[in-house]
């Protein structure tokens, strides 16, 4: 299955997930955040087939007289709040599991996504990509509705992961383009220090950053018993390791992840871990609201 195709009970659980913004009064009296918003004053965008949570005052029963089949009326309408997507394309981005090679953490990254468009289509909120990689970024300006989506979709499945992203390079310009109402996502494995520094250096500016750091199993468990060549893939550099280094590297990969944790929440920046093998919706949840995630 394609990371932009979202199972079904993922889908149902993202039902229950809203993306708030920190400064809801920078909403005016769009009222978008106040509920889930479909229909109700909000212009008819598409038909969707009807599925288990939905409504049912959302079914169109003249369409289900003609068809036999229940659809629901999908509704969007224009809001003040946009829910950046940044995604990081470098090339550490590749790793995979030993036991799931063909699942990276750059799939993991599509698919959480994936998740985030699907939240914003029910808040009826704009979205949009920011795809950063060796070369310049790949930008799409902030849309609604589903060809918006399928428009992201598409640009995303032709993304591949390379080189180093240069995020000190692009500061300026992407933070030109996320403005102090918006929401931006950041999905990254965090272990670049420019990346960091950008995230502090627009939360600083009034933005609302979040970031979800995506690991892999592998950092997680160091399911390694013999001697294996562990390859930056950005440097270059190498280090010969196996089972016998399996404590120390988990007691320093522990100790840096609190460590940068302690410094997200000195600066306020909500943020989670997304190990790739775990569920796509619990990150999202830790980081929709904006408070401290753990």
């Amino acid at each position: 299955m394609s990371p932009l195709d979202l199972p079904p009970d993922l889908r149902s659980r993202l039902r229950g997930i809203a993306i708030a913004p920190r400064r809801p009064a920078m909403l005016g009296g769009a009222g978008v955040h106040a509920s889930r918003n479909r229909g109700g004053g909000m212009e008819f965008a598409q038909y969707r087939a009807y599925e288990q949570g939905d409504e049912p005052r959302l079914i169109d029963w003249k369409l289900y007289a003609r068809s036999d089949k229940f659809f629901v009326r999908d509704a969007e309408r224009e809001s003040p709040v946009v829910i950046w997507m940044v995604i990081d394309a470098s090339a550490s981005m590749a790793q995979a599991d030993l036991a799931r090679p063909e699942w990276s953490r750059f799939d993991a990254a599509r698919q959480l996504a994936a998740c985030l468009m699907q939240i914003a289509l029910a808040q009826g909120d704009r979205f949009g990509l920011i795809v950063e990689s060796a070369a310049d970024p790949l930008i799409l300006a902030p849309g609604s509705g589903a060809r918006h989506r399928d428009r992201i979709a598409l640009a995303l499945a032709r993304a591949t992961p390379a080189g180093a992203a240069d995020w000190a390079r692009h500061a300026n310009s992407l933070g030109e383009r996320i403005g102090t109402a918006d929401v931006a996502i950041v999905l990254s494995d965090g272990f670049d220090e420019e990346l960091i520094a950008m995230i502090e250096r627009l939360a600083a500016s009034g933005r609302d950053l979040r970031l979800i750091r995506i690991l892999t199993g592998d950092e997680r468990d160091f399911p390694f018993d013999r001697g294996y060549r562990f390859r930056d893939a950005e440097s270059g550099a190498s280090l010969l390791g196996g089972s016998g280094q399996r404590d120390a590297f988990l007691a320093r990969f522990a100790a840096a992840r609190a460590a940068l944790d302690t410094r997200l929440d000195a600066r306020g920046i909500a943020h989670a871990e997304h190990f790739i093998d775990g569920r796509a919706d619990a990150p999202i949840a830790r980081i929709a609201g904006g408070a401290r995630a753990r």
